[in-house]
């Protein structure tokens, strides 16, 4: 008899162990360390499992190949400013994005300062950051953009230039025999940066796993997840090795699984989960192999996206440092798959879909037309025609200096609306039960840049009597000094708390 049949048999004729925690966090990558790390600063009696299907940690989204890395701050990202019909540019956008970012930075400084993070510089960089566009539509835009965002306390430091020998002070690569007569701007801001999320998230759950009342479980999938009589979650989970079953109790659930977290919410049953979607979107990076190229370019520059595109498919040329090596990426390049994870099944988007969604997700469909068929150009790109796309950017590209690098797959969220059916949004979004007892993480860019201020709402959401007490608001102030004000008010503490991490982490 089939040696795999009788182990089956054994497993399925085993009741499946119990226990029973505080805390679930599904998935460990960035969302979940984060939101460990602050339970355990905040609430240090509160026990935590951690369950992560794959074998490592940070190995999907938060991985330093996977994702952008920009330390997302809206000091570049040009479609964080829209341009309106009357030529205006709209930065409010802009402004929350990098007050959110200023908050990551303050508690990452607090963890570097109180050496739980002990080498800010395996994770944070800096980098300037900037944004280029050619031709003269482009460059009025960037230029209104400029006078907009330089009167802001967040961005008063942002130089613009059209001066072409400033610009091949800046970016000696993509100035390099261009047309002198191409009309081409740009802005910098300096303090920009280059996060490594994986290395991040790695730190913080070795930190975590110190603690004898947080678990990190490893190939552990979790396949259902069922409301309890009591209130409480049961979390069914398979060891992915030997098929063993087992089940957790938890007072609170969140999902921070990537792309997987929608199939997972489904699971729940609550009702605030129905009408979401999601809508897979998987990219490319070209990678320079070449050293001599490499070490002449030093930024992070952002261009305009195509017609079409999706936001995080804004075309860049980009300085990474990884696993302590300076690179350089060109991308991302769009494409499509049905999977929900790099690692996932080409079966998640069809189950995904569910009476509650159906109609949502064929109205975005219908709405996002140009969408897909900017998917399927992409898909259909030649190694010559990315190579295209480079030179717009590095006139003098040679595509035997680059590779094909495969980043992260993306899930956009499709939600209800009231008007269209359906929308597709391109954001970051938490679905929450209405008593708290269970919180998801939607979505992408930029997630993982502002996780700190995302995962401090949830906690006020889903904890809201602790995050009354004084001394949970005292611990708070003390890790963001800024917390509760906007630094973009008050220009002396945005000088102060930037100062400060500049410092702690080693950014210069």
């Amino acid at each position: 008899m089939n040696v795999n049949f009788v182990r089956n048999l054994r497993i399925m004729g085993k009741k499946a162990k119990k226990s029973e925690v505080d805390v679930v966090l599904i998935g460990a990558g960035i969302m979940s360390a984060t939101l460990g790390t602050l339970i355990n600063e905040l609430s240090p009696d509160i026990q935590i499992e951690i369950i992560e299907r794959l074998d490592l940690v940070a190995a999907e989204s938060s991985d330093a190949w996977n994702n952008a890395g920009t330390g997302h701050s809206a000091l570049c990202e040009l479609n964080y400013t829209p341009e309106q019909p009357d030529g205006t540019v709209k930065i409010a956008k802009a402004i929350d994005i990098a007050e959110q970012f200023e908050i990551s930075k303050q508690f990452w400084t607090y963890l570097v300062e109180n050496d739980i993070l002990k080498k800010p510089e395996e994770f944070i960089r800096q980098v300037p950051h900037m944004s280029a566009v050619f031709g003269e539509k482009d460059v009025k835009f960037l230029r209104t953009r400029y006078e907009a965002m330089s009167k802001e306390t967040l961005f008063k430091d942002m130089v613009y230039t059209e001066d072409k020998s400033v610009l091949k002070e800046w970016i000696p690569l993509m100035m390099d025999q261009r047309d002198e007569q191409e009309q081409i701007a740009a802005t910098r801001m300096d303090i920009g940066t280059d996060v490594n999320f994986g290395s991040l998230t790695r730190d913080l759950i070795q930190h975590l796993q110190t603690k004898d009342n947080i678990k990190l479980s490893l190939n552990q999938e979790v396949r259902d997840i069922d409301r309890e009589e009591d209130g409480k979650w049961e979390v069914e989970i398979k060891d992915v090795n030997n098929g063993e079953k087992r089940k957790i109790k938890a007072k609170f659930v969140f999902i921070g699984a990537g792309g997987r977290s929608l199939l997972l919410l489904e699971k729940s049953g609550i009702p605030e989960a129905k009408g979401y979607g999601g809508f897979p979107v998987g990219g490319q990076w070209l990678r320079c192999k070449n050293p001599e190229i490499i070490k002449q370019h030093h930024a992070k520059v952002y261009g305009k996206a195509s017609v079409g595109a999706p936001p995080m498919s804004v075309p860049h040329l980009d300085t990474r440092y990884i696993d302590g090596e300076q690179a350089l990426l060109f991308g991302p390049y769009a494409g499509f798959s049905t999977k929900f994870l790099k690692k996932g099944s080409y079966f998640d988007l069809p189950a995904s879909i569910k009476l509650s969604n159906i109609r949502p997700m064929i109205s975005a469909g219908l709405d996002n037309l140009d969408l897909t068929k900017y998917l399927i150009t992409e898909v259909m790109k030649s190694p010559s025609d990315k190579l295209d796309a480079l030179k717009q950017f590095m006139p003098t590209a040679k595509m035997e200096d680059w590779g094909i690098e495969v980043a992260g797959q993306r899930v956009q969220v499709i939600k209800k609306d009231p008007k269209h059916g359906g929308i597709l949004e391109f954001g970051t979004e938490v679905v929450s039960a209405a008593d708290g007892s269970i919180a998801a993480l939607l979505g992408a860019s930029p997630g993982a840049s502002t996780s700190v201020a995302i995962m401090i709402n949830l906690l006020k959401r889903c904890f809201p009597e602790r995050a009354k007490s004084e001394q949970y608001r005292n611990k708070l102030r003390e890790m963001i000094p800024s917390w509760g004000k906007k630094l973009n008010d008050d220009a002396a503490l945005c000088e102060q708390v930037r100062q400060r991490s500049q410092e702690a982490l080693k950014l210069s």
